[in-house]
């Protein structure tokens, strides 16, 4: 009876112990709201009206109705959704010099854009989920393949939009330990960020067609046709491209998407671009518009004038219904049709931009 007691009370204090977890850090996670000048910037952005961020041009959004569909779609054919062998990861070598144009590509949208002797870090999630549990949500498929403490010195790190797999409270707070870099976000997620223990001194938050200076190199962010929100409420901050201008070489992140015009415009005014990093994963036929499929990506590619493609948002976490290997299978063949020059690198793995590997299909092996 006594061990039972103990047993009874190990499982109560572990239960209390999750219980206080949950009390504290889920409502961080959730971030902060906009207020004060920053809430100002908010009502004044050309982009916000209704007491929302809206799309340059609309986007379908999921329907309530379509979510007991889509949950029990998600419990089948599941193994076609992960890798059959674990992920091939790349050491990167810590010791390489910043000079020339390169991209890592740690995983999902998380890279490293190392240019002209600057490097910028982009939506980095080192987190084991990508939720605001520990205990639930997506789980990495592969771990970083490298450490965050074993990253170069960082000169910017950059933050498309607010959701889980994008921004990581965890990463967030490592960095700002870690790195003295500033952190160029979207209008209104600095609030999180401050939330977070952020200082308001390395925080630059930029609306759509504004630009900052950092390090010799110039940030614009640039349109995107998505949405945000990391609880109940949506559209509060805003979402966004990224154009990276170094003294000669220009890089065009998308962040997440649905296809729009706005792509054709920012090729006009900001291209043509060394390399494009595009968002070709996790989309769905309930979702058409704020996830682009692969053709769609190499499509944006194209539209802003890019030189080498290097496909993103996918292999890490398993966010939609369709097949693991299926975003790499079709922006490969769809860049063959257009005479696209692509470099799917696997995870770790960095690519001289003027001389990219030639793509030999890692993915397939372990589907």
């Amino acid at each position: 009876m006594a061990k039972r007691g103990r047993t009874g009370a190990l499982v109560a204090l572990a239960l209390a112990g999750a219980a206080a977890w949950v009390a504290r850090d889920i409502p961080r996670q959730m971030g902060g709201k906009a207020k004060g000048d920053r809430l100002a910037r908010v009502l004044a952005s050309p982009q916000f009206a209704g007491g929302k961020f809206r799309n340059s041009v609309p986007a379908t959004e999921l329907m309530p109705s379509s979510m007991p569909r889509l949950a029990v779609a998600a419990f089948r054919d599941r193994e076609s959704r992960h890798p059959r062998l674990p992920i091939p990861l790349v050491s990167p070598d810590p010791g390489l010099d910043a000079e020339g144009l390169h991209i890592t590509w740690y995983g999902h949208s998380s890279a490293l854009v190392e240019i002209e002797g600057r490097r910028v870090l982009l939506d980095p999630v080192w987190s084991e989920r990508c939720s605001p549990s520990r205990l639930s949500g997506p789980k990495r498929l592969h771990e970083p393949p490298v450490a965050l403490r074993d990253l170069p010195p960082l000169d910017a790190v950059l933050i498309s939009h607010d959701h889980y797999d994008h921004l990581d409270m965890e990463t967030i707070q490592n960095l700002v330990d870690l790195q003295a870099a500033p952190f160029l976000v979207p209008l209104g997620v600095g609030a999180h960020l401050e939330r977070w223990g952020v200082p308001a001194t390395r925080i630059i938050e930029l609306d759509w067609n504004e630009q900052a200076k950092v390090a010799g190199l110039e940030f614009i962010a640039t349109a995107a046709r998505h949405f945000s929100g990391r609880g109940f409420t949506r559209d509060e901050t805003l979402w966004t491209s990224w154009v990276i201008n170094g003294p000669s070489r220009r890089v065009f992140y998308s962040g997440d998407t649905g296809y729009f015009p706005g792509f054709a415009e920012v090729g006009e005014k900001h291209g043509p671009f060394d390399v494009t990093l595009i968002q070709i994963g996790a989309y769905g036929d309930a979702w058409p518009d704020i996830h682009m499929i692969p053709e769609d990506g190499v499509a944006t590619h194209q539209d802003v004038r890019g030189g080498l493609m290097i496909p993103v948002h996918w292999a890490t976490f398993n966010l939609a219904l369709h097949e693991w290997p299926e975003p790499a299978n079709r922006a490969w063949a769809e860049a063959k049709a257009r005479d696209v020059r692509l470099a799917i690198p696997r995870p770790g793995e960095r690519v001289d931009v003027d001389n990219p590997p030639a793509v030999d299909g890692w993915w397939q092996a372990i589907a």
